[in-house]
């Protein structure tokens, strides 16, 4: 080999190792969620769009059965991040079990869509019947028990709740008669009608009610010891969703692949989560409030949101500029 090859060769060598180690100090996470739908749907958007490499992060993502499992993987510290519901994990640091911080809040409402058999017409027939969630103390519990003490129903005794599942289970229990109602996601609606069994009995999303529902959760002492990364895990949620909803066709692929193939129902359910993330996904009181008082935790009354959730992250970003980098404009909220 010549002096030019072997040049060369060193040079392919230098690269290589150097882009080996720019992969090994890219900071590795393990990222918990549970259920499917739209955190999953914003999660692979970022996966495809390599989002978290962007902002010198790895994350892998493990999921869980339950949101109640999904706090049990924190306390344990399996998991540094979460991205699934907010209130399930606020039971952490409500119960004293464990200090957990919200450091974004990308939906900042309900979304779910509580669904039931036809022969349920009005709240009050539900009186009796049987209601999935999928466990108790999951992000479904917490919300159907809301929900139903909003109709004047006594969870505990008006109606039977039984542990079934995600939404996929939940929507196999419904069609099968098993189960009178339950909530599911926006966009798993369109198969559950199309069996015949249900209708839509309430849209969750039109309450005009401020609720954390999405966001991302980490342990207090991330934010305390490792800002840097807390910082950039915020970046890359930012970018994540300025994505989501400037590249339809991407979360059109997405949904594809979760067995969506119709493009009439993909752009229904892509406009739907679209409006519902939020370009500037900040932990506000109001629907923290609403959230903790969800829980029906008696320290709940006594937790203040500024305790739960940290806002300097963000603030710190959008000082920067870096969104109004990404959107040309300053960002906005639909709520």
């Amino acid at each position: 080999m010549n002096k030019l090859g072997v040049l060369i060769l060193a040079l392919a060598l230098w690269v290589s190792v150097q882009c080996d180690l720019a992969q090994a100090q890219l900071n590795s996470l393990i990222l918990g969620y549970s259920g499917s739908g739209i955190s999953t749907d914003l999660r692979r958007v970022m996966d495809l769009e390599r989002t978290w490499e962007k902002h010198g992060l790895s994350a892998k993502s493990v999921y869980f059965n339950s949101g109640s499992v999904l706090t049990q993987a924190m306390i344990g510290g399996n998991i540094a991040l979460s991205d699934s519901g907010v209130p399930e994990m606020l039971v952490l640091p409500v119960s004293g079990a464990f200090d957990t911080k919200i450091i974004t809040v990308n939906i900042n409402r309900l979304e779910h869509i509580f669904v039931t058999r036809k022969n349920v017409a009005k709240a009050d027939d539900l009186r009796g019947k049987r209601i999935a969630v999928s466990r108790f103390g999951s992000a479904s519990d917490i919300t159907t028990r809301m929900v139903l003490r909003s109709w004047k129903l006594d969870p505990e005794k008006d109606v039977t709740l039984l542990q079934s599942g995600n939404t996929p289970t939940r929507m196999t229990a419904l069609i099968a008669g098993h189960v009178d109602g339950a909530l599911v996601s926006p966009e798993s609606l369109h198969k559950v009608l199309a069996s015949g069994c249900c209708r839509s009995f309430a849209d969750l999303s039109e309450l005009p009610l401020d609720f954390a529902r999405f966001g991302v959760t980490v342990p207090g002492a991330l934010v305390r010891n490792q800002r840097d990364v807390a910082r950039r895990i915020v970046m890359a949620y930012g970018e994540g969703i300025y994505a989501f909803k400037t590249k339809p066709k991407l979360v059109y692929h997405v949904l594809e692949e979760e067995g969506i193939k119709d493009l009439a129902i993909a752009k229904e359910i892509y406009a739907r989560l679209s409006f519902s993330m939020r370009e500037y996904p900040i932990p506000e009181a109001n629907g923290i409030q609403n959230a903790l008082d969800s829980l029906g935790h008696p320290n709940a009354r006594n937790i203040k949101p500024a305790n739960v959730m940290d806002t300097s992250l963000i603030e710190e970003i959008r000082k920067s500029g870096f969104f109004e980098k990404l959107y040309g404009r300053a960002p906005k909220n639909e709520r």
